[in-house]
């Protein structure tokens, strides 16, 4: 998930991971449990240099949630948050989520996506959930997440289902918000010609 307002650098000890297309089948499917032995035969030593590196990407992309399939991996796993404005920072690792109960108040808010840069759409999810997972170090946890943390697990556990917030939106939202994500890429692209430009002229 991405935040509206929020749109990085990559160490030698993190694998830098690019975002894969919408169009590809991998984003658009559901994830097996993950055990840490999948990481044997990986460039990932273990849970931890995973989360690092995927922390390291959801900044670098400007987002508030990232998960595995979105970037072309197959584990059962997505980070959330890290934004000062949302929880202090809270940062939450997790493996094998699952959503336990969500409270019947839903509210409606505004999303938007990494694997669909520019595209934002309001959409009704429960306020509050209860959520339990696996962390970074194995250990199992149980949260009560309210608000946006509740909203950004729910959009990134749509991910580890195969599901992408632009199929919880009607026809006509998701054409007005392509053709204004499309007007958006359009000066996006123009302003970085502009400043490349700039900078070859030095």
């Amino acid at each position: 998930m991405t935040n509206e307002n929020d749109i990085g650098s990559i160490t030698n000890k993190e694998i830098e991971l690019t975002l894969v297309l919408p169009s590809d089948p991998r984003v658009q499917s559901a994830i097996a449990p993950f055990s840490d032995d999948m990481l044997k035969d990986t460039d990932f030593y273990d849970r931890q240099h995973l989360c690092d590196s995927m922390y390291k990407t959801m900044k670098k992309y400007g987002g508030v949630g990232l998960t595995c399939n979105q970037v072309g991996l197959p584990f059962n796993y997505f980070v959330i948050g890290g934004h000062l404005q949302i929880e202090s920072g809270l940062t939450l690792h997790c493996f094998n989520p699952i959503i336990v109960s969500s409270s019947k108040e839903d509210v409606l808010m505004t999303e938007g996506c990494l694997t669909f840069p520019f595209v934002f759409l309001p959409l009704k999810r429960a306020r509050k959930v209860v959520v339990k997972y696996e962390d970074e170090q194995g250990d199992l946890k149980e949260a009560n997440l309210d608000g946006q943390m509740s909203r950004i697990f729910q959009h990134e556990f749509d991910h580890i289902l195969g599901i992408n917030f632009t199929e919880k939106a009607s026809k006509l939202k998701l054409d007005r918000a392509f053709k204004k994500a499309g007007k958006q890429m359009e000066r996006y692209k123009n302003r970085m010609a502009k400043n490349g430009n700039k900078r070859n002229s030095i």
